[in-house]
């Protein structure tokens, strides 16, 4: 089996900070680009309700949806352990093949295993409105997006089957 291709996303955070991920792709059709972040690095553990949902050596299950305004990690701890699915606000991905740029907007939604959903990083993204590095539009289309994402896991259609179809196990499978 050859090596799956790669990616390499663009993540910026206003106003200065970005980061380079390098994922593999294991699943791609019009709607959807799913990849998969191996053995991350996360010291300190990034806790949620303080509860780990990543640490060191922890694997993501990316889910990119073409002109989306979020995408969607199913979190895994070190031990393959599933903590839960972290919805990530963003402008849509520019996507140049397999270079992709990306602008966090703060906000995040938290699907527990429970079935809980929080709204998270609320105060970072008050702060980045109140500073000016996230305009009146977009501050109000990231607003607009988290919110939608939570009605839409009260009415059970949140978050797509295929985050659910594309396992930890499924992705790495697709890689061998």
């Amino acid at each position: 089996m050859s090596a799956p291709e790669r990616v390499q996303i663009h993540y910026k955070r206003p106003p200065d900070r970005e980061q380079i991920f390098d994922q593999a792709v294991v699943h791609e059709d019009v709607d959807v680009i799913v990849t998969l972040a191996e053995a991350m690095d996360f010291d300190p553990p990034k806790r949620i309700q303080g509860e780990i949902a990543l640490e060191t050596g922890s694997s993501v299950v990316w889910f990119t949806f073409p002109g989306m305004w979020h995408d969607i990690g199913r979190f895994h701890r070190a031990d393959s352990t599933f903590t839960g699915l972290y919805a990530n606000v963003l402008t849509p991905p520019e996507i140049d093949r397999r270079t992709w740029h990306t602008t966090d907007l703060y906000l995040d939604v938290w699907l527990s295993t429970t079935g809980e959903a929080l709204l998270l990083d609320e105060d970072e993204f008050q702060e980045a409105v109140g500073r000016g590095l996230i305009d009146e539009k977009t501050s109000t289309r990231a607003r607009w997006e988290a919110d939608s994402i939570l009605e839409r896991v009260k009415d059970g259609s949140w978050p797509p089957a295929i985050v659910h179809e594309w396992t930890l196990d499924r992705a790495r499978a697709a890689i061998g």
